[in-house]
């Protein structure tokens, strides 16, 4: 199998300004949910920046385990190097990385750092970082590139055991002890969470026993978006070993078992992660091969988990032969959402060759409809799922559709099929929160006070930002082509006699929608029909373009180059659509600030990089065989995977240039899509 070369890299001088080591940030998944994550200067400046996340079974979540390292460099004319370090509440860097940062790559999508130490000889340091797939361990590497003799390498694991979304108050020493044999260490912390263990591999280790506490921890991007954002870690004390040419030290801590986490050596873990991630790229569609498509595969690997908290989901998948796996829709605080999984399955999984998985996403999904919906999320470390979504079961039938495309499994069609009815059904007879067909024009309406069913879903308290109760123009699209999905499907398995009740509620849908959705002042659809107050909303909107882009577009042909000309000239940007026309008093050209602000900007302006995907679709639709030419529309997502979160793309950006990249920094469906996108544009598949 060929090398993969560096994908990703940032070189940096010892004299630049520090700030993009803080901004930018990489990230690394395990397949269960954990991750390990920082900014690449090694300063923590989120509350979920730490070395392992791990993904626990319920009641617990996802847990910040082991939160930082402080790494120190010993040489041998006495001269003592730090090598990262923290922000303090003064507003000062305590330590700052640059002085001995030299490069940053990320290496088949794994971090490496190279270091470069003065004094009596000059040394090159590389660090890695890389998680064991579907274990909550990770290994942390040293080995010296360049240099004679030895260097002495200490190591400070610093801890407070939480939610790895909760707040960073701080350890609290009395609640830990530290447990030393054979070379064996472990922290036991408060209830509920389990050991963590650690052990290094290298040259004459030894650890010193030296409680410390560290105060006043800072993190800068909660402080900015409104959060806790002060707080303390505690460490037990400091391990040493000798680092030297081909003399490497790693570090390994795990809340796995004592046998898992050391079942492999350094050395055989990252070959095998290596070869795991070579292998992604091998199967991939041909044309996500090369540059940013396998940056892309990478990144979308991310995404892409077996949950470790269900239990009960996973007996039942098992007794089926299946296996449970889901999306988690965003790192780093989202869980995985049922709208996100069926956004992103054609991008995650078929333009990447995991076809099975794909089976397994949907057939998981199939067990947890109920009362005509799938769940819109599953909280963490919770094993039941919410259900106030109004589009996350449409987006179901449209990622059936794509799977059965690629694939062909009927059998599959055969075991939702059952479930499919009955969302039919639900959705004509009206089922929770007002989520019902319109008797009067065979339309679909949704609806409850308080409640955000569509995916712009923001909500402050009581207030909900975009309230759009009515006839919203991309449920109806969705709706529109799931009837003829569903129709198709019944008329190929069943026969004629029980797809007519589907047929003539899409006949009916289309005529209603073409009659009623015309803006004709705008030359553009409404976004909404028929709100509480029994008006209907003109705002310019990428929702629209959904009635094009689909497998079944619901809007006439004859209008779907005024739409798209509309859209293009004033929505669209180099990394997605923004939300809301400028020219809409309630529109927002940043999305900053603490939370309220943000989410008043949220969907009213705020640029959103996965609608590239479908806007490329609708492109192509009104401009066929311009392949070729609709890749300008992603052009600005290559620049960006070198920013924010590198090697990913960012969930959201500002409406304005220069277009900063905000809230999470890699979104499953901002990834899922442009990977799709990226595909389809480069034309027929190569053999």
């Amino acid at each position: 199998m060929k090398e993969t070369l560096p994908l990703r890299t940032m070189s940096w001088s010892r004299t630049g300004d520090p700030e993009p080591l803080l901004t930018r940030e990489w990230l690394v998944a395990n397949g269960r949910g954990g991750y390990a994550s920082g900014s690449v200067s090694g300063v923590p400046t989120r509350r979920f920046h730490g070395l392992l996340v791990a993904a626990l079974p319920t009641p617990i979540g996802r847990a910040m385990m082991l939160n930082h390292m402080f790494e120190t460099v010993h040489l041998a004319d006495a001269t003592v190097i730090p090598l990262g370090g923290y922000e303090r509440e003064s507003g000062e860097l305590e330590v700052n990385v640059s002085p001995v940062l030299s490069e940053f790559v990320l290496e088949r999508g794994l971090p490496v750092w190279r270091i470069e130490l003065g004094g009596t000889n000059r040394f090159v340091i590389e660090k890695r970082v890389s998680l064991v797939h579907m274990q909550n361990t990770v290994h942390v590497s040293y080995r010296v590139l360049e240099g004679g003799g030895t260097l002495k390498l200490e190591l400070r694991p610093s801890v407070s055991f939480r939610p790895h979304e909760g707040r960073v108050v701080g350890a609290v020493p009395t609640e830990y002890s530290l447990n030393a044999t054979g070379g064996r260490f472990e922290i036991s912390g408060p209830s509920p969470y389990p050991p963590l263990r650690m052990f290094v591999f290298g040259d004459s280790p030894s650890f010193t026993i030296d409680g410390h506490e560290v105060q006043n921890l800072v993190y800068r991007i909660e402080k900015g978006r409104g959060y806790d954002h002060v707080g303390a870690l505690w460490s037990p004390g400091y391990l040493r070993a000798e680092l030297a040419k081909g003399h490497d030290v790693t570090f390994v801590a795990s809340t796995e078992s004592w046998e898992s986490m050391l079942a492999l050596d350094p050395a055989a873990a990252y070959a095998a992660e290596t070869l795991r991630r070579e292998r992604l790229i091998a199967e991939a569609d041909p044309r996500a091969r090369g540059g940013m498509g396998e940056e892309l595969v990478l990144a979308g690997d991310q995404f892409v988990i077996t949950p470790a908290s269900r239990v009960v989901d996973t007996a039942r998948a098992q007794a089926a032969g299946d296996e449970v796996r889901t999306v988690i829709a965003g790192y780093h605080w989202f869980t995985d959402w049922g709208r996100d999984t069926m956004i992103s399955l054609e991008g995650l999984t078929l333009s990447t060759g995991r076809h099975q998985e794909a089976g397994y996403i949907l057939r998981t999904f199939g067990l947890y409809v109920k009362d005509g919906l799938i769940p819109n999320m599953f909280p963490e470390g919770k094993s039941d799922g919410l259900y106030h979504t109004a589009d996350a079961t449409l987006w179901f039938f449209h990622a059936l559709d794509r799977y059965l495309e690629a694939t062909g499994d009927r059998l599959t069609l055969q075991v939702l099929l059952p479930a499919l009815k009955d969302i039919f059904q639900k959705h004509m007879q009206g089922t929770r929160f007002g989520i019902r067909v319109d008797p009067e024009d065979g339309l679909l309406t949704q609806g409850e006070e308080g409640v955000q069913l569509t995916w712009m879903d923001a909500k402050v308290d009581d207030w909900v930002v975009t309230p759009r109760r009515g006839k919203a123009v991309e449920l109806n699209a969705l709706f529109y082509n799931a009837l003829r999905l569903l129709s198709r499907w019944l008329r190929e398995e069943e026969g004629e006699a029980s797809a007519l009740p589907v047929t003539e509620a899409a006949d009916r849908v289309r005529t209603s929608f073409n009659q009623r959705f015309w803006y004709a002042e705008g030359g553009h659809l409404y976004d909404v029909l028929d709100g509480p107050d029994g008006k209907s909303d003109p705002a310019l909107r990428p929702n629209q373009i959904f009635a094009i882009s689909l497998t079944h577009p619901v809007l006439a042909e004859e209008r779907w180059r005024a739409v798209m000309d509309v859209v293009e000239r004033e929505l669209v940007t180099p990394v997605g659509l923004r939300s809301l026309g400028r020219n809409h008093p309630d529109y927002k050209p940043r999305y900053d600030g603490d939370l309220r602000s943000r989410d008043a900007a949220y969907h009213q302006g705020t640029v959103w990089s996965w609608l590239s995907g479908p806007f490329v679709d609708a492109w192509l639709k009104v401009n066929p065989g311009k392949e070729e030419e609709a890749q300008r529309f992603l052009a600005g997502f290559g620049p960006h995977l070198g920013e924010a979160g590198m090697g990913s793309i960012s969930e959201v950006f500002d409406a304005e240039p220069p277009f900063t990249p905000r809230g999470c920094v890699a979104q499953a469906w901002g990834v899922a899509e442009v990977l799709r996108a990226l595909v389809k544009t480069r034309g027929i598949p190569r053999s």
